[in-house]
């Protein structure tokens, strides 16, 4: 073994975890995106930590009848130093598989709960899984089945978890109207996905070269086989994307790509070169097709972890006996014969992950539910199940809170220098406005009631007065004029009232003349108030001879705040 070789390929296979860590992040909503983080960050020390405990030596410990070693617990570079470089690289691929499933059942699952899906995983089905494959007394192993760099070890043994712990936990809120209609759920970052996605291909270089255990003839092939089948991955799903939704959709570029990079994981060591790049364009066809039914079915993958990486790693397997050169297997099989071991090796791993997950989380989840509650989600699990916080939160729920309280003097927390930062000063600004022309709007219409309710005073008084408005008259706006109308229509019905004054008490004529003068009155004060009236209107108000109704009449001519009201 080369152990240099090794362990700079373990470095880049550990830089797989930042690359997961980044597209997850980057294809979920940023109210979870702290919550994702941080569950492929714990996924990877429980896992190793288990896997040097006893996930190491149940691999490749001494079979145990060809099912599970016996020995190498509690791993010890003291006493297998030449071993230790190889027990740091399979650690990288036990964290590999682990945090395959973060993706899928991402937005939903208890921190909690998750951890319980870590530790069956890194402590029970992968190492038994793994011992049958690539532990050289593993009965799969000795059956002929291969998996150069783990298609099916790591990505569907991932992949097969998720998908039953998917099962039971069900799908996000909105993702599945109803109505059968399927609602897009937008990832918060997709450049920061694509970031993950790039630090994957990079690390996919170690991950399959480094499990030669040497800088031997056969890692440049390998390299080149996995870098055209992640090339032909893309090319594919930017084909299916193109022909379906009539343009090329960021995360079927990203998962097309990493479809045809599990793909090719399997036999990138004895598939020719040019087959690489078929085999990565129908890995990703695969996993499309695979994404498409577990749509039909309502499973919600948050990340499309499971077909990317159990139906591409399907494929991806079954490519070795239909694609694999023979003669680089020095094995004494036909390709018939090898197509059946590969199947064989396949369904073993669904049902051994699949199974075993199913039995032991759907009665733990009668108990413990592993799912978070409908409030929490709707929350979001960076504040549910974290209590972190982001400057996004902050502005949201500012906005959120005056919506329901109306309250105009609340303001956002400012982190400056961050777009979110930019964007509540502005926010705060925009609301330091709205409360100044609030209050400024709240002042006139005092004004407005102070006004009016002087009006309507005098009406019911009968006490008119035009002093009682100069307070307003000098105002240059819209309340200005009304109060100077006020005041010239009060003039007018002083002046009338002394008319009046001076012919009480005479003859019949003199009381029509009375009436005479009111209705006119009316008709004035109408005409200043709103305008030009109509013939038909002067006419019926001079219809009018009861010298009480004329009285009300003007009064209503005072107070109407429209002609429409006075009619």
């Amino acid at each position: 073994m080369d152990k240099l070789w090794v362990l700079l390929c373990t470095g880049l296979v550990f830089l797989m975890q930042a690359g997961f860590m980044c597209l997850e992040s980057g294809l979920t909503r940023s109210k979870n995106s702290i919550n994702v983080a941080v569950k492929n960050f714990a996924d990877f020390g429980i896992s190793v930590l288990l896997f040097w405990a006893f996930g190491y030596g149940i691999m490749f410990g001494a079979s145990q009848g060809s099912w599970f070693g016996g020995d190498n617990f509690f791993f010890s570079a003291d006493t297998q130093g030449d071993m230790t470089v190889f027990f740091l690289f399979q650690a990288m691929f036990c964290g590999t598989a682990t945090t395959i499933i973060s993706g899928a059942i991402a937005e939903r699952i208890k921190f909690l709960a998750y951890t319980i899906v870590v530790i069956l995983v890194s402590g029970l089905i992968y190492p038994f899984y793994g011992h049958w494959v690539w532990n050289s007394s593993g009965w799969l192993k000795q059956l002929g089945f291969i998996d150069f760099a783990g298609s099916t070890v790591v990505h569907g043994i991932g992949a097969w978890v998720g998908f039953a712990t998917l099962i039971i936990i069900g799908s996000r809120q909105g993702r599945f109207s109803d109505k059968g209609e399927v609602n897009k759920i937008q990832g918060s970052n997709l450049p920061f996905a694509v970031l993950g996605a790039l630090f994957l291909w990079l690390g996919w270089l170690g991950f399959n070269g480094g499990s030669t255990f040497a800088f031997n003839n056969q890692v440049p092939k390998i390299i080149l086989n996995t870098v055209l089948a992640g090339v032909g991955g893309m090319i594919m799903a930017m084909i299916f994307s193109q022909v379906k939704e009539k343009r090329v959709e960021v995360e079927e570029l990203i998962n097309g790509s990493i479809s045809g990079l599990v793909a090719i994981t399997a036999g990138c060591h004895i598939i020719p070169n040019p087959l690489a790049i078929i085999v990565g364009m129908t890995g990703a066809a695969m996993a499309k097709f695979v994404s498409q039914a577990l749509i039909r079915a309502k499973i919600d993958d948050a990340v499309d972890a499971v077909a990317v990486h159990g139906g591409a790693g399907l494929w991806g397997t079954i490519s070795v006996a239909l694609f694999g050169d023979l003669a680089l297997m020095k094995m004494p099989i036909s390709r018939i014969e090898l197509l059946l071991i590969q199947l064989l090796g396949i369904v073993i791993a669904m049902v051994w992950a699949f199974g075993l997950t199913w039995l032991i989380l759907k009665p733990l989840n009668q108990i413990f539910p592993l799912r978070v509650s409908l409030e929490a989600e709707e929350l979001g699990l960076n504040v549910a199940e974290h209590e972190a916080k982001t400057d996004t939160y902050e502005l949201l729920n500012v906005m959120d809170l005056q919506a329901k309280t109306h309250d105009l003097t609340l303001r956002v927390p400012v982190e400056s220098f961050t777009e979110v930062g930019h964007i509540a000063t502005r926010y705060n600004q925009v609301m330091d406005a709205l409360e100044q022309n609030h209050r400024q709007n709240m002042e006139s219409l005092e004004e407005l009631y102070a006004v009016t309710a002087t009006a309507v005073s005098a009406v019911e008084n009968k006490q008119f007065s035009p002093d009682d408005f100069d307070a307003f008259c000098d105002r240059p706006d819209e309340l200005g004029i009304l109060a100077q109308a006020l005041q010239e229509m009060i003039t007018i019905i002083n002046n009338q009232q002394e008319q009046l004054q001076v012919l009480s008490g005479e003859t019949p004529e003199n009381h029509n003349q009375e009436i005479r003068i009111l209705q006119d009155t009316v008709v004035e004060i109408l005409t200043t108030r709103f305008g030009q009236i109509t013939s038909q209107l002067n006419v019926s108000i001079h219809k009018i001879k009861n010298l009480s109704e004329i009285a009300d009449l003007l009064k209503k001519a005072i107070s109407a705040k429209s002609i429409d009201d006075f009619l």
